[in-house]
C-alpha cells in the first residue's frame, strides 16, 4: 500500500447506545489533531447521547436497529475521505489519549491494522470482568489453533487504514464485528500489528459484561463467527 500523505486525515467510529454519562468525557479527551473527524453512531439510544454528543462536535448517526456491527457499518457509511479509522468505545473504558500510540505504526509504514491489547497493556482493577479476560483468551486460543495468528485481545480501540479496511467487506451486524475484522485482515494479507493500550471502569453499567444474558450472547457469537470463518 502506497505511503501515506503527510497531510494523512483520521476520522473516529464511536458506536454509543445509553452513554449520555460517559461521551461527554470521552470526546472531550480526543486528540485534535491527529483526529479531523469524529462520527458518534447513536444506536437507539433512550437518554440524551446523541444531543451531548453533537454539543460537544461529533457529528451524530442515528442508527436504530440495533447491533454493534450495524452500528460501526453505520459509521462508516458517512466517511468519505480519511485514511485512518479508528474504532473506539463511547463509555470512556477506552483511553482516546492513546489514538497517537494506535495510529503509529501505520504511519510509520508499519502496519495496515492496529489492535489496541487490553492485556498487553494496563488495566485499572475491575475494568475488564472474569468472564471478558476468559472470554478473550478462550476466543484468542481458538484463532491461534485455526488460523495460525496471535493475537492477546479483541478489544474495540483499534486503527486501521481506510483503503485496507475497505478489502475487509465487513458484514457482521451485531458482536462478531472485532473478531471478524482480525480473521479478515489476516486473510487479506494485512500488517497487523498490536499495541499496549490503557483501560479503565467504564462510566455507567455494561449492555454486555453486565448482564448473563450479555455475555452469553456475545460470546456465542463470537464463537459462531470463528466457527463460520474456520469453514470457508
Amino acid at each position: 500500500m502506497k505511503q501515506l500523505s503527510p497531510t494523512y486525515r483520521v476520522s473516529v467510529v464511536i458506536p454509543a447506545l445509553d452513554e449520555e454519562q460517559a461521551i461527554a468525557a470521552v470526546l472531550g479527551e480526543i486528540p485534535r489533531p491527529p483526529v479531523s473527524d469524529v462520527v458518534v453512531v447513536d444506536n437507539g439510544s433512550v437518554d440524551r447521547t446523541a444531543e451531548v454528543a453533537g454539543a460537544h462536535g461529533a457529528r451524530v448517526v442515528h442508527e436504530e436497529r440495533r447491533g454493534y456491527g450495524r452500528a460501526c457499518l453505520s459509521g462508516l457509511d458517512v466517511i468519505d475521505d480519511t485514511d485512518i479509522v479508528v474504532f473506539m468505545d463511547g463509555d470512556y473504558s477506552d483511553c482516546p489519549q492513546e489514538i497517537s500510540r494506535l495510529i503509529a505504526p501505520i504511519l510509520a509504514g508499519d502496519a495496515d491494522f492496529v489492535v489496541g491489547s487490553r492485556i498487553l497493556g494496563k488495566r485499572e482493577p475491575g475494568s475488564l470482568a472474569p468472564q471478558q479476560l476468559y472470554g478473550d483468551h478462550f476466543a484468542c486460543w481458538l484463532m491461534l489453533l485455526l488460523f495460525r495468528c496471535r493475537y492477546t485481545d479483541l478489544g474495540p480501540f483499534r486503527a486501521i487504514r481506510w483503503d485496507a479496511l475497505q478489502k475487509l467487506g465487513m458484514v457482521d451486524q451485531d458482536f462478531g464485528w472485532t473478531v471478524e475484522m482480525q480473521i479478515k485482515a489476516l486473510r487479506q494479507g494485512l500488517r497487523v500489528v498490536e499495541v499496549p493500550v490503557s483501560y479503565r471502569r467504564r462510566i455507567g453499567k455494561s449492555k454486555i459484561s453486565g448482564t448473563l444474558s450479555g455475555t452469553l450472547k456475545a460470546g456465542c457469537k463470537i464463537l459462531l463467527t470463528i466457527a463460520r470463518y474456520a469453514r470457508s
